[in-house]
């Protein structure tokens, strides 16, 4: 179809800024013996622990470790296999201890604002907002392609290419088996194929002096290598007025955990306005061990598309689903629990779906099964509503307690078990989107798939079973209701 053939093209783009390699070299940089990033942090000014080490292992990314105490400065490059390039200490740090300072220059950040008529800022505007990592993309580009750039040491640690499906290829594009992640991916590649037309047709006939790539083409696919470094590297941080994305050198070598280790403190001299970018040690933290960040509350989703990785067991993924009456009528019936007003709800029902936002005007239809909710409130308030034919009793409820999961069957137990049982046929649903079986998918993983295959793979696997875990939860919770409606 139109997108996977985009999305081919884009992969098969003949890279002018970038030399891709096979997705199994995560840790190949873009020179072969880049200059020392440690050494260069310090002589700009930064400090690093000097129990930090830059380490090579594929579950982790290339890190820093700790190699002597902390009185004892002593560092090396080491090979240690199991996520890429990361940080690790090779040492105990003690906890509070500083790890990483970045001066004010060394942050690299691009407000399109501030050069409104540069050719860089032109082409920054004609970016969406939505894609804010592009913007800096520009500026990341522009200092590879500037002869001397004082970020060249920085710059040449970068991966050589990213593991995130923008590279896939149409085929691992659609083993993700989950619409609303291909039409992302597709919806990016197609961005990247025609913002390398507005460029080109931008910087036609431009002086060379005012080139902002030195006169070096830019196309499809370095276009994407930018935007995959920035989106899976840089930081939003507090500015003056709003959050200002910016790629941290070293910094962004500490990988993600949602319960890091270490945590970014951000220091303003307001004599100055300069900025100065702490990494701080959380906890006591022990020899070879990976220095790791909290990335965000992000579903797998959002991991995969700017990380290029997939989290087991991720507390916040979730299944997207579009609010749909018919959708609704016909898990009720699978559950046994049919109600007219599911899919023609009466108007006192239809007011109250008006307030949750999923009839009317704007109305917003997306909702999720789930994340740390385990149940969109917005879609377990409506089932509760739909399945009650108590008017009064639901008036008189609190539309909040209504949205939660944690209050305690505020229309009654017949209710609250007709409403967890439709969920319940909801998961079943949302499994049958997925055309193969989990034993289908730890097959291919056992087998010599492609690292790109097997992260698609990875991704819906990770899907089919929260969205199991979730029945399980729902079920022991609909058994807990039955017992305390026998036992009253």
């Amino acid at each position: 179809m139109a997108t996977n053939a985009a999305t081919k093209m884009l992969t098969a783009t003949a890279a002018s800024l970038t030399h891709r390699r096979p997705l199994t070299c995560s840790a190949a940089r873009l020179v072969p013996q880049p200059p020392d990033l440690m050494r260069w942090v310090r002589r700009e000014g930064g400090f690093v622990h000097p129990s930090l080490k830059i380490a090579d292992h594929t579950s982790h990314g290339l890190g820093l470790l700790s190699t002597e105490p902390i009185v004892h400065p002593s560092l090396k490059i080491a090979d240690h296999t199991s996520h890429g390039l990361g940080l690790l200490s090779t040492e105990p740090i003690a906890d509070g201890s500083d790890l990483i300072a970045l001066p004010d220059h060394l942050p690299l950040r691009f407000d399109p604002q501030d050069e409104p008529e540069s050719a860089l800022g032109r082409l920054a505007a004609r970016v969406p907002v939505e894609l804010w990592a592009m913007r800096l993309g520009l500026r990341l580009l522009h200092e590879r392609s500037k002869v001397g750039s004082s970020w060249w040491s920085y710059i040449s640690n970068l991966p050589e290419t990213f593991s995130v499906p923008i590279f896939f290829s149409g085929e691992d594009i659609k083993n993700l088996q989950y619409a609303p992640l291909i039409h992302q991916v597709n919806k990016r590649c197609r961005f990247l194929l025609e913002f390398e037309k507005e460029i080109k047709s931008l910087l036609e006939g431009i002086a060379s002096k005012d080139h902002p790539f030195e006169g070096k083409d830019v196309d499809a696919s370095s276009l994407g290598w930018a935007m995959s470094a920035v989106s899976s590297r840089a930081f939003r941080l507090h500015g003056d007025d709003s959050d200002v994305p910016m790629m941290l050198p070293l910094i962004d070598m500490c990988n993600h955990s949602f319960d890091p280790n270490a945590r970014i403190v951000q220091e303003i001299d307001t004599g100055s306005s300069k900025m100065l970018v702490r990494v701080v040690a959380e906890k006591q933290i022990e020899q070879d061990t990976p220095i790791t960040l909290n990335y965000g509350c992000l579903s797998n989703d959002l991991f995969l598309l700017d990380y290029g990785f997939v989290i087991p067991e991720n507390p916040f993924d979730h299944v997207e689903l579009r609010y749909d009456g018919a959708l609704l009528d016909a898990a009720s019936m699978a559950a046994g629990v049919s109600s007219p007003s599911i899919s023609s709800p009466e108007k006192w029902q239809q007011e109250i779906l008006s307030q949750l936002n999923l009839i009317g005007d704007g109305a917003v239809l997306k909702v999720t099964l789930g994340g740390s909710d385990l149940v969109d409130g917005r879609l377990l308030a409506a089932l509760r509503l739909l399945l009650c034919n108590d008017e009064d009793t639901v008036l008189n409820s609190d539309i909040d307690a209504l949205k939660s999961l944690s209050a305690e069957a505020p229309l009654g137990v017949p209710t609250e078990t007709a409403a967890l049982r439709t969920v319940v046929a909801l998961c079943v649903v949302s499994l049958e989107y997925f055309p193969t079986k989990i034993m289908q998918d730890e097959s291919i993983l056992k087998g010599d798939a492609s690292g790109s295959t097997k992260l698609a793979v990875q991704f819906r696997m990770q899907k089919k079973l929260m969205i199991i875990d979730v029945m399980r939860k729902l079920t022991q919770r609909i058994r807990t209701l039955s017992k305390e409606k026998s036992a009253a």
